[in-house]
């Protein structure tokens, strides 16, 4: 009888992790997320419906607690994956970096992963954040969290080896142009198991790059990702029945204006004359993928919680006067098409733009699989 991997997911969120997981080979056995809504798109899903959620603030839950609900033993080989919500950090928020009031809502998730991780002590970590973590203030929350986890004077089976890097998502099959910092843990004492058998824990391996050399595929296109998608009109919904989720903001008529202004000279509103301007990026020159269009023949750019909106990024569609549906951002992060969002735009973009690339998830996933299956066999 195949023997189950186990997982469990911290901060899941509409469930990006757990189902990249899931493709790579694990059960996810428990999930912890706050948020009504997302808990909601999560269970959803069918190959997550029977994952048992913790719908809560992680703050009041212990890890005995997420090991009862996931029914893992502290010996069994498992993977402890979280995400700790850190946009506070991101390239696109570098403003709040200075702020304190953010800083500690950020560093109090990132402990709280650290506090669950030091109850169980499980034999293998996930991590995956913004890149913004390394640098700044998040440079320093994330080393007192590395430098606590990795503490030479813990023992063996308390103690973490770790790798960590940031990757570009576009190198693994996502059409996002990405990145993330992504950290893998391993308990010292399974390190030593692992080393006996010349096994070693890396960050995963690119499959994909800009120009398809060296062995690898060529980055997904946005025009890839969207094929066999019905056009639609701004504000239209398409039949649910057919494809899930294909719907897409309404524009003003200012906005329709500006989006064939600036698809006819170039995808950038720096295109705009000067009686379509807003008066706010008048005396601002940054931002200016604001009111952007998407180029077909690259990867999309990174979407965010805005990403349905078209004033709020590069997130015009690259044929249709339009900002991207739902199911096409849902593509770009590479979430299988019948998986089913928020019950509003805003609900949907914040799920989806806040979740992981399935598909990155799934490459750290198949490490961890590859090492803990030969670890069983051995």
């Amino acid at each position: 009888m195949k023997k189950i991997i186990k997982a469990i997911d911290l901060f899941s969120g509409c469930g990006g992790v757990s189902i990249g997981l899931t493709q790579a080979g694990f059960d996810v056995a428990c999930a912890v997320e706050i948020d009504k809504a997302a808990v909601k798109a999560y269970k959803g899903y069918h190959s997550l419906s029977n994952v048992n959620v913790i719908n809560d603030d992680i703050c009041k839950i212990s890890g005995k607690d997420i090991l009862k609900k996931a029914r893992i033993k502290k010996d069994d080989l498992y993977l402890l994956a979280g995400c700790p919500p850190c946009q506070k950090f991101s390239m696109q928020n570098r403003i709040h970096n200075r702020d304190e009031k953010n800083i500690g809502e950020v560093k109090k998730l990132l402990m709280q992963f650290k506090r669950i991780i030091k109850e169980i002590y499980p034999p293998f970590v996930l991590m995956e954040n913004v890149q913004g973590i390394k640098s700044s203030f998040g440079g320093k929350i994330l080393n007192e969290f590395i430098c606590d986890l990795t503490d030479k004077n813990a023992p063996d089976d308390e103690r973490y080896y770790i790798v960590s890097g940031v990757v570009n998502a576009a190198n693994y099959g996502v059409p996002q142009l990405r990145k993330r910092f992504v950290l893998h843990g391993v308990r010292c004492d399974v390190l030593k198991r692992m080393e006996s058998l010349n096994l070693t824990l890396t960050l995963p391996v690119p499959t994909h790059n800009k120009d398809g050399t060296d062995g690898k595929q060529k980055w997904i296109t946005v025009r890839e990702t969207f094929e066999g998608l019905p056009p639609i009109h701004e504000g239209e919904r398409y039949s649910d029945e057919i494809i899930k989720n294909h719907y897409c903001a309404h524009l003003s008529d200012k906005n329709l204006e500006r989006i064939r202004i600036i698809r006819q000279n170039g995808g950038s509103r720096t295109s705009l004359p000067e009686n379509m301007v807003l008066e706010c990026h008048k005396k601002y020159s940054g931002h200016t993928d604001v009111y952007g269009i998407m180029d077909p023949d690259a990867p999309a750019p990174t979407m965010t919680g805005g990403c349905l909106s078209y004033s709020k990024g590069r997130f015009g569609h690259p044929f249709e006067d339009r900002a991207i549906s739902v199911r096409e951002a849902a593509r770009i992060q590479t979430f299988p098409d019948d998986y089913v969002f928020g019950e509003s735009l805003t609900k949907a973009a914040l799920e989806i733009g806040n979740a992981v690339p399935v598909k990155l998830v799934n490459a750290s996933g198949k490490v961890f699989i590859d090492i803990i299956k030969e670890l069983r066999k051995n």
